[in-house]
């Protein structure tokens, strides 16, 4: 235990140590590292897959769940994948040192905000390991060193992956502190790294619910995070029923595992017996369960009854909680008691129903007429991202360049004094 914390601390202090150089690097410096490291993934691809072959053996042999086994899986094209992705990361417009709303003020001091990196992100997460590169190349770009803790399941695949990475960085210049990979399963790793706010500025965990609920229990640090994505759509009473049709099959069928694909839909009573009955046979049709309230189950034939824990679950696969309510304000009272704050969606040409839905459901993605599976960071613009935030500070909703930096006060005088 002694010598797991003695080494993570030793890491935090290189990651420190990395982050205040890199605000005197030239910052061409950071995308010619993200350019190299995706041609050396590229290059090196045989070696990668060859360790993720080892992660794959063990892991089938401790009877990793399938689903687990698939996302630790590098293929091919994942691979590719992963070396695009940095490509992608490279061309983005790097945020840092940008300097917003200067105004000048009557003693003649401009005032303005300047985008500035975070410092050092510790990020922990499972099975995936192409979130190795995703991670360590989005807080490079944003100038912030990262620390990061992948699975024990991936170990030997983000070995190779960090190999490369730290290769690329001596080679071009950067400390090599700017990527840390913790090489080591021993989960007091992770305790040190939650407990060290003298090197680590802010904790990302990309898991499932225990892994958040744990990182949020025990971090000493400020955690980005969401628990859940509970999210609804509410069909209203003035929707367009083929366009709500449409979004909720999306929203729900596009894929499941996923954090913002809906796990409930709402249905206000006026519309349910015009819009429900076609739209379970197109759910059922497309191998989805309905668990359903009373009046649900009278207008679709073998949906089951939900249980007061369905309105507030989570599936990541082909079940959906439905509930006819009474109005807006009804649909509203369901969303904010089973909610996850992560993303909601009304669909209906009613203005004034959009802008109260706007306002008044306090998620992080709020949308009219659209799927939820568009609260995405590449959907939204942002390029990529690191994951999403449900938290209302300091960043909300996808995590990107932008939510990875914070921002300082700067004043421009020309010899001003106070009097």
């Amino acid at each position: 235990m002694d010598d797991v914390t003695a080494y993570v601390q030793e890491l935090g202090r290189s990651a420190r140590e990395a982050a205040r150089q890199m605000n005197r690097l030239d910052p061409g410096l950071k995308d010619r590292a993200l350019l190299t490291m995706a041609d050396r993934i590229e290059a090196q691809a045989a070696d990668i897959q060859a360790a993720n072959r080892e992660d794959l053996e063990r892991a089938r042999a401790e009877g990793l769940d399938p689903a687990l086994v698939d996302r630790l899986e590098l293929t091919g094209d994942r691979v590719a994948a992963m070396a695009d992705g940095l490509r992608q990361v490279a061309g983005l417009p790097d945020p840092v040192g940008a300097i917003n709303g200067l105004s000048t003020r009557p003693s003649g001091i401009q005032v303005g905000k300047m985008r500035v990196p975070l410092g050092v992100i510790g990020i922990i997460y499972e099975s995936r390991p192409n979130v190795t590169a995703d991670a360590a190349a989005l807080c490079l770009k944003s100038g912030n060193a990262a620390i990061l803790r992948g699975g024990k399941e991936a170990l030997s695949s983000n070995r190779a992956i960090s190999h490369i990475m730290r290769t690329v960085l001596a080679e071009v210049g950067l400390p090599e502190g700017v990527v840390s990979v913790i090489d080591t399963p021993d989960r007091a790793a992770v305790g040190a790294l939650l407990t060290m706010p003298e090197y680590v500025d802010i904790i990302i965990p990309r898991g499932g619910k225990g892994l958040i609920e744990r990182v949020a229990a025990d971090s000493q640090v400020p955690v980005i995070k969401h628990l859940e994505g509970v999210c609804h759509t509410y069909i209203d009473a003035d929707a367009d029923l083929d366009q709500a049709a449409s979004i909720a099959l999306n929203a729900k069928t596009q894929r499941y595992g996923t954090c913002n694909t809906m796990e409930t839909l709402l249905v206000d009573a006026a519309v349910a017996e015009s819009v429900l009955p076609h739209l379970g046979e197109r759910f059922r049709d497309a191998g989805v369960e309905l668990r359903g309230c009373s009046r649900t189950r009278e207008l679709v034939p073998g949906a089951a009854e939900a249980s007061e824990e369905d309105w507030s679950t989570e599936y990541l696969g082909p079940i959906l909680a439905v509930r006819v309510v009474a109005d807006l304000d009804a649909a509203l009272s369901h969303i904010a008691e089973y909610g996850s704050g992560h993303t909601d969606v009304i669909v209906t040409e009613s203005y004034s129903r959009a802008r109260r839905f706007l306002r008044e459901v306090d998620s992080s993605s709020v949308m009219v007429n659209a799927s939820s599976r568009f609260a995405d960071g590449y959907e939204y613009g942002l390029g990529a991202e690191i994951g999403i935030s449900t938290n209302k500070l300091h960043a909300r909703g996808p995590v990107g360049l932008e939510g990875l930096t914070t921002e300082k006060f700067v004043v421009l005088g020309s010899g001003q004094t106070r009097g």
